[in-house]
């Protein structure tokens, strides 16, 4: 017999593409699939997209349960969890009806979760969609909705920023980092409590400050230096904990967030071209999230002419790199020679699946436009001696499904915190132009 205070979650498509494992995340729930969902899937089988592999996966899931999904119980998911089960849906709901003219895909998922929640009363029936006005449209027909948020984080103030501000620090304690090798014990600071791995630190008394960051190995906190890359200089303390990262060869992931203009792409690619010699091929990548949901067959051209719009943002900072040092100098004529022999490659993310990378300098920008899953596919193609780099801004998604809790770089900032290979900085000052950072602040 079903428990009456066991809950029924009904799926909507998009959480399926998004967590291909979800419906083993609803503890002792059950949860309902509409038909639908599944003509839906059928679309998405075909295609060397995460969605493609997630669909694929989610459909074998299925085929390898024991049970009848197709059954009024459904099959049982495991010990302490609830059943899944396919729902055919059934004739369109008057209320339906008289709301949406149209019989689309959606709003027959909004059909199959009325029925159910008649016919399932008084236990709650509720839908689970990461489409926001899916979740509108059911909720002003009474039903209950939810986003998925197995994977999210738990609040935007929350977020990890890789950097604490101390005031009131003595001056003789700030004096320490001045000498010494500007190495301090962290027993020895009391004013800095529970650091965490690869932590920066700006601590401050009146005139006097130092940056410094917690090495986790020595457990000891070290002065950070301004260090120039590539002819690029950090222009504040948030560009310096950056640089100091991204030049460690003892941290393998690297994620750099904040707003437009704040140097995340630049300070990753001048860090890298700095360190060219330690790695065999410098990837610069970056999600193509087509403009206006058109594709990108619609754009004239060739693949790479067609890929040109969306990479234009990393041959910019190229060009940047370029004329800070000088186009006719040596340094710069080296940017050419590295991306005529392949050395330095600008690549839609895309292209990267499959790869093992060995020796590899690899930044992903605009990471915010990831999914969790998409975010640890990458991660787990590192080889020996790669180091990985993700940039982007949590508060600028171009993805529908994504929001700032729920995107791949807040995740991957949440789980990977205090991990002493790992570092992170949210850069906030922008350094793009005065009028920028007027426009920024003003409109």
């Amino acid at each position: 017999m079903q428990d009456a205070a066991a809950k029924i979650f009904v799926l909507d498509t998009n959480v399926i593409l998004h967590d291909n494992s979800c419906i083993h995340n609803f503890e002792e729930h059950d949860v309902a699939i509409p038909l639908t969902v599944l003509e839906e899937l059928d679309q998405f089988k075909r295609g060397n997209e995460d969605i493609n592999f997630q669909a694929r996966e989610f459909l074998r899931r299925l085929d390898a349960l024991t049970g009848d999904v197709l059954s009024a119980e459904g099959c049982a998911l495991g010990p302490g969890m609830g059943s899944v089960r396919v729902i055919l849906g059934g004739d369109r709901s008057d209320v339906l009806q008289d709301a949406f003219l149209q019989d689309t895909p959606d709003h027959r998922i909004l059909n199959t979760t009325l029925l159910l929640a008649q016919q399932m009363s008084p236990r709650s029936v509720i839908l689970v969609s990461k489409d926001t006005n899916l979740r509108m449209k059911a909720k002003s027909l009474g039903l209950r909705a939810q986003d998925y948020t197995s994977d999210k984080v738990e609040s935007f103030e929350k977020l990890y920023t890789g950097k604490r501000t101390i005031e009131g620090i003595d001056s003789a304690s700030i004096d320490r980092f001045y000498a010494d090798g500007g190495c301090v014990a962290a027993a020895e600071a009391p004013f800095v409590e529970h650091p965490k791995a690869n932590e920066n630190f700006i601590l401050r008394n009146g005139s006097k400050s130092a940056l410094a960051t917690f090495r986790w190995a020595d457990r000891a906190l070290v002065r950070v230096e301004k260090t120039t890359c590539y002819g690029i200089s950090p222009r504040n303390a948030e560009q310096s904990f950056a640089l100091r990262a991204l030049m460690d060869d003892d941290i393998k992931l690297v994620t750099l967030a904040g707003t437009a203009g704040t140097g995340k792409t630049l300070l990753a690619l001048a860090a890298a071209l700095e360190s060219r010699q330690k790695y065999r091929q410098i990837l610069l990548a970056r999600p193509v999230v087509p403009l206006s949901n058109r594709d990108l067959g619609f754009l004239p051209g060739d693949v790479s002419e067609k890929l040109d719009p969306y990479m234009q943002p990393l041959y910019d900072n190229l060009t940047v790199i370029r004329h800070q040092c000088g186009d006719n100098t040596q340094a710069a004529q080296r940017i050419v020679e590295m991306r005529e022999s392949e050395k330095l490659m600008v690549t839609p993310l895309a292209y990267i699946r499959g790869r093992s990378l060995q020796r590899i300098f690899f930044i992903v920008d605009e990471a915010q436009n990831l999914t969790p899953h998409e975010v640890k596919t990458i991660i787990t193609r590192a080889g020996e001696g790669t180091k990985i780099v993700f940039t982007g801004d949590v508060c600028q998604i171009d993805q529908p499904y994504l929001d700032s809790l729920s995107n791949g770089l807040s995740y991957l900032i949440h789980r990977m915190m205090g991990q002493p290979i790992y570092a992170h900085i949210t850069l906030e000052k922008g350094e793009r132009s005065a009028l920028a950072d007027l426009a920024s602040e003003l409109l």
